[in-house]
């Protein structure tokens, strides 16, 4: 399932006369079963995009299409279709343990019932989500709830997943069994997956493609592996420091991978 952004712009109203652009004129595509990382310094207009992208915020200006479905005619069709996972925010019922919110999840999307159960082994076997699933999300760990949260996204087998700054906070065993995890899901579903993160270490070991954008603006989309062979590093977290001071890249450089 491809997800196509054209012409997306945000912009916001700070008070009677001034206005902030949070993402000016975007384009870009991902394809069916790729993870992009999508990336830029705090403010850049990652988190609008992504909202834009699933419909929580209306875009001032262009459009998105998922596998050819539009906001807001299809809103209805492309939420069945898409899971989110926001790191700052749970879709948990924060006094109640996880299992309810798991089972009131299969009956808000009719989930068959070896759907559910398939999901729940699974979730459990890469997870370790039996572990805590009798527990309130209010009692659980950061870590914790990022995996239950994560379970809730994709208990209705979606074919994106939508996932801001998941690993932000985390301790180290629990950020590498979501990496897994995602890698996973990635590979025997062919979820699409679209990450923000600040953590490089997230996007060498999960993502073939990274967007960066800054101040609302577009400045790469292309192959991670190409972008290394532009600076000539390896070090990835330089190369995107280097992107955010300059607010460009060498585009003559870059010839075809633009």
């Amino acid at each position: 399932m491809s997800v196509i952004a054209t012409n997306l712009t945000k912009i916001y109203r700070l008070k009677r006369k001034t206005f902030k652009t949070a993402v000016d004129n975007i384009s870009f595509e991902i394809p069916d079963g790729e993870i992009t990382a999508f990336v830029g310094p705090n403010g850049a207009g990652k988190s609008t995009t992504i909202k834009m992208l699933t419909g929580i915020l209306t875009p001032d200006g262009g459009s998105v299409s998922i596998n050819g479905l539009v906001y807001p005619r299809d809103r209805k069709r492309i939420m069945l279709r898409i899971g989110i996972v926001f790191g700052q925010k749970s879709v948990l019922c924060w006094d109640i343990p996880v299992l309810d919110t798991l089972k009131l999840f299969k009956d808000m999307y009719g989930i068959p019932d070896s759907v559910y159960k398939e999901n729940m082994t699974l979730f459990s076997d890469i997870l370790g989500l039996d572990e805590f699933i009798s527990q309130p999300p209010r009692l659980l760990s950061l870590g914790q709830r990022m995996k239950a949260d994560l379970a809730a996204s994709l208990l209705h087998n979606p074919d994106i997943l939508f996932l801001d700054e998941p690993t932000i906070g985390i301790d180290v065993l629990s950020k590498e069994r979501i990496r897994n995890f995602i890698l996973r899901i990635n590979r025997e579903r062919k979820t699409t997956v679209i990450l923000t993160t600040h953590d490089v270490s997230d996007i060498e070991t999960l993502c073939e493609k990274m967007i960066v954008i800054d101040k609302g603006l577009l400045l790469y989309d292309g192959n991670v592996t190409e972008l290394k062979d532009l600076y000539k590093s390896q070090n990835l977290e330089d190369i995107i420091k280097n992107i955010y001071l300059n607010g460009m890249i060498d585009r003559r450089a870059l010839g075809n991978a633009m």
